[in-house]
């Protein structure tokens, strides 16, 4: 398969099984993904695994910045972190520099996590990158041990396929969004 077929068959895979890769198998995949176009060569970016008990820690999170008070309503905001065996918090990290402003190193840190997606779905397994209102709050900054110069992005819920899904989503048409001066 040719990167354009890869990347035109990628999809978001809102529900997946319990498999998950290991770290090692994540290794070469993040070191891949590392080579992102990336001024000055900053690295401004981490990754952060969840699994296990992280991802319950998370789902505390969740449940105490979404300030909700019925019980019910805190144990459902608490699951969303369970929807997969692997969580990859996307952390950008950004750098002090003069040359490069901090919207290029989060582009950088989001251009990370694309890629990661993409060779994930190519090796085999279901990805989806999920945010939301909560990502920024303070309990799921803290609980992320975040330091001050460093914003998450959200993360990938990565997982096993359930089934091969239909490629139903069309191809945009390029000549709306590609134009010359």
């Amino acid at each position: 398969m040719s990167i354009l077929d890869a990347v035109a068959s990628r999809r978001s895979q809102s529900k997946v099984t319990a498999a998950a890769p290991t770290h090692e198998e994540l290794l070469p995949l993040v070191a891949a993904a590392g080579t992102v176009a990336d001024h000055s060569a900053l690295r401004p970016w981490r990754l952060i695994e969840l699994r296990g008990d992280a991802r319950k820690h998370l789902g505390d999170a969740f449940a105490d910045a979404s300030g909700l008070t019925d019980h019910d309503d805190r144990d459902k905001a608490a699951r969303k972190p369970l929807r997969a065996e692997l969580l990859i918090a996307v952390v950008c990290s950004r750098t002090p520099s003069l040359k490069v402003a901090d919207w290029e190193q989060d582009a950088t840190a989001a251009g990370v996590a694309h890629l990661l997606s993409l060779l994930l779905a190519d090796a085999g397994w279901g990805v989806m990158w999920r945010t939301g209102h909560l990502t920024r709050s303070a309990p799921v900054r803290a609980m992320h041990h975040l330091e001050d110069n460093e914003e998450l992005l959200g993360w990938l819920y990565v997982g096993g396929l359930e089934k091969p899904q239909k490629d139903s989503r069309k191809l945009i048409d390029a000549e709306k969004f590609l134009t010359a001066l």
